[in-house]
C-alpha cells in the first residue's frame, strides 16, 4: 500500500475515534417552503425537516425577484460564462454587480471573485507578495481563507489575540517602523457570533501606518442601514482599506469580491491568480446576486425581523435553560463540549424530531468547545422556535446528554 492511502486510511479511523467524522446529510431545498426541506427515509418516504444552520441569513436565495433574475439570464445568456473575463469577455452584468458593490461600501471599485474563500486566500497572498518585509497582524481566530492567503505569502506573521487591542498595538508597537503592515480581522465572527471593534481598530492601524483588511462574510446585507456590514453600522468603512464580502449567505447566492480604490482592485485583478485564471461567475449567478443586492439595499424590515428572530430565539433558549454562547449577533451557538455528544445531539434532532441543526466540531472550533449552530432567518416562525426549544430540552434532559 502506497504511503499516502496509509495515511488516508489511519487519519481517517483517527477521525472517527475522535467523533468528529463528517458525513453529509442529503437535503432537497423546498424553495417555496424555506427553510423547510425534504429528505428521504430508507424506506422511500419524504420528510419535511426544518433547517436552523443555513448561511442564507436573509432567506434572499428564495425570493421571487432573486429567482426571476436568475431565470431570465439562463434564458437569454446561457448557463455558463464561458471562461475568465480576460478570455470569454466580461458581461454588462458582471460589471453592474462590481459596480453595485462598490456602492454597497462606499468604494471606489470592487472585483468578483468565485467564492468568498477565493477572495480572501487570493488578495491577501497577492498583496503580501507585492513588497519586501511585510508585517501582517491577524487576529486569532480569523477564517482559514484569510489564513492560506496569509500563509501563501513570504510575510512575517504576528497572531493576535481575539479582538484584544492591547495585544494589537502591543505587537504593532514592536514591529520595524518602515516596514509596510497589514492588520487583517473579521467583523462577525461566524462560529462564537461576537463582533470586532473596528473604529478602536482603525485607530490603532493608523497611529503605526498599518493598512487594514476586513472580513464583512457574516455581516453584508445583515448590518448597516442598506446592509454594508458593521463597518457601515459604525460608519467606519471609509477607514478601512480592503472590505472582502461574500454573495453567498446575506444575499443567498454565491461569489465572492473585495472593494477598495481604483489602483488596489486593479492591480488585483492584473496580477491575483485566483482571479486571472478562474472561470467567472456563472451569468445566471451575477443576475441573481445583482438583485439580491439591490433588493436588501432597501429592504431594511427584512433586517430588523432577521434580529427580531434571533433576539427572540436566544431568549426563548435561554428561558428553557439551554446553554447559549452569548452573542450580539445572528449567530446562536448551542453549547455542547465534547464531539461525540455534539454528533448524536445533531443526529437525535433529525431522526426524532425533523431538526437539521449542524454538530461543529475541531477543526471549525477548538476541542472541547463543540457546539450546535443556529442561524434563525426571517421565516422561522414562533412555532418552529417552540419546537425547537423543546426538542433541545428533550435530547439535552430527557436521555441525559448533559452537555459541558
Amino acid at each position: 500500500m502506497h504511503p499516502f492511502r496509509a495515511a488516508c486510511r489511519s487519519g481517517l479511523a483517527r477521525i472517527r475515534a475522535e467523533g468528529r467524522y463528517r458525513t453529509f446529510t442529503p437535503l432537497r431545498k423546498q424553495a417555496d417552503r424555506f427553510p423547510v426541506f425534504t429528505t428521504t427515509t430508507p424506506d422511500g418516504l419524504t420528510r419535511d425537516i426544518t433547517v436552523w444552520s443555513s448561511n442564507d441569513y436573509l432567506a434572499m436565495g428564495v425570493h421571487p425577484a432573486v429567482i426571476q433574475a436568475a431565470t431570465h439570464a439562463a434564458i437569454t445568456m446561457g448557463a455558463g460564462a464561458g471562461g475568465t473575463r480576460n478570455i470569454a469577455g466580461t458581461s454588462h452584468l458582471h460589471d453592474a454587480l462590481e459596480t453595485e458593490l462598490a456602492a454597497l461600501h462606499n468604494k471606489p471599485a470592487a472585483l468578483l471573485f468565485t467564492s468568498g474563500y477565493v477572495a480572501n486566500q487570493t488578495t491577501l497572498a497577492t498583496m503580501l507578495r507585492s513588497l519586501p518585509n511585510w508585517h501582517v497582524f491577524s487576529d486569532a481566530k480569523n477564517h482559514n481563507s484569510m489564513i492560506a492567503g496569509i500563509k501563501g505569502a513570504p510575510a512575517t506573521v504576528h497572531i493576535w489575540a481575539h479582538n484584544n487591542l492591547e495585544d494589537l498595538e502591543r505587537r504593532l508597537a514592536a514591529a520595524p517602523p518602515d516596514a509596510p503592515k497589514l492588520v487583517a480581522f473579521e467583523s462577525v465572527y461566524s462560529m462564537d457570533g461576537d463582533i470586532a471593534p473596528i473604529g478602536p481598530i482603525c485607530d490603532i492601524a493608523e497611529r503605526y501606518h498599518a493598512m487594514t483588511y476586513l472580513d464583512e462574510v457574516h455581516a453584508v446585507g445583515l448590518y448597516g442601514p442598506t446592509g454594508g456590514g458593521i463597518a457601515e453600522r459604525d460608519a467606519v468603512a471609509h477607514r478601512i482599506d480592503i472590505i472582502e464580502g461574500t454573495l453567498a449567505k446575506g444575499f443567498g447566492c454565491h461569489g465572492g469580491y473585495i472593494a477598495a480604490d481604483r489602483d488596489i482592485v486593479d492591480f488585483l485583478r492584473s496580477t491575483a491568480s485566483g482571479f486571472i485564471f478562474t472561470t467567472s461567475l456563472p451569468p445566471t449567478t451575477a443576475a441573481a446576486a445583482l438583485a439580491s443586492i439591490r433588493h436588501v439595499r432597501a429592504d431594511q424590515a427584512r433586517r430588523e425581523t432577521l434580529h427580531e428572530r434571533a433576539a427572540t430565539l436566544k431568549s426563548r433558549l435561554a428561558a428553557a435553560g439551554i446553554p447559549i454562547i452569548p452573542t450580539l449577533s445572528h449567530i446562536v451557538p448551542v453549547q455542547v463540549g465534547d464531539a461525540t455528544q455534539c454528533r448524536q445531539i445533531s443526529q437525535r434532532l433529525f431522526d426524532e424530531f425533523a431538526i437539521y441543526a449542524t454538530p461543529i466540531n475541531y477543526p471549525t472550533v477548538p476541542v472541547g468547545e463543540e457546539r450546535l449552530r443556529l442561524t434563525p432567518t426571517p421565516l422561522h416562525t414562533d412555532a418552529m422556535m417552540n419546537h425547537l426549544v423543546s426538542a433541545l430540552q428533550n435530547v439535552l434532559t430527557v436521555r441525559k446528554l448533559r452537555v459541558a
